[in-house]
């Protein structure tokens, strides 16, 4: 029994030292280029409105999907909260958001409808992500996503609900 736990403990040490990317997973990389798409369901939650102005409030909550099938911005829940405003000819939409992965680590941004970025061409920019932070593996993240608007069937009796894919093209850096 004490022979079969040293050998236990001396293939562990083996593995750990020569195959660390197995034994502990890919290392994370410190910075890269990443096309990945947020589905996102819609729930508006407050709207003030009066002749010419209406601001309505909206939750937002879904999931990512990394669209080269790799694990960075792959398979994290996102969650929104947006303010989207519409003043006479102005129309545009604010927030902030969360990423969050399986390991409950974190990737913290901004966006704004105002700055579009042509960098996505003709896939329909409508906003810009700004990465602000994260914790964890993601802590020191910095970073610019471009993003499009892909609307979706409507939701059946969904009360208000709608549903967007927003497809992002993401610039990112760990320091």
């Amino acid at each position: 029994m004490t022979r079969r736990i040293f050998k236990t403990v001396i293939f562990s040490g083996m593995l750990m030292a020569f195959a660390p990317g197995i034994a502990l997973g890919d290392p994370m990389p410190k910075k890269g280029t990443t096309p990945y798409v947020t589905h996102f369901v819609f729930r508006p939650v407050q709207t003030l409105e009066v002749p010419g102005f209406r601001a309505t409030t909206h939750e937002m909550t879904g999931t990512t999907k990394n669209m080269k099938g790799e694990k960075t911005l792959d398979n994290m829940g996102a969650r929104c909260l947006a303010v989207d405003v519409e003043t006479g000819p102005k129309k545009y939409i604010d927030g902030a958001c969360v990423l969050t992965d399986a390991d409950g680590d974190q990737i913290f941004s901004t966006f704004d409808t105002r700055d579009v970025d042509e960098s996505l061409g003709d896939k329909g920019a409508c906003g810009t992500h700004v990465i602000t932070g994260g914790s964890g593996k993601y802590a020191g993240i910095t970073g610019k996503e471009p993003f499009s608007c892909e609307a979706m069937p409507a939701l059946a009796g969904a009360g208000g609900l709608f549903a967007l894919d927003i497809p992002h093209l993401t610039t990112w850096e760990i320091k």
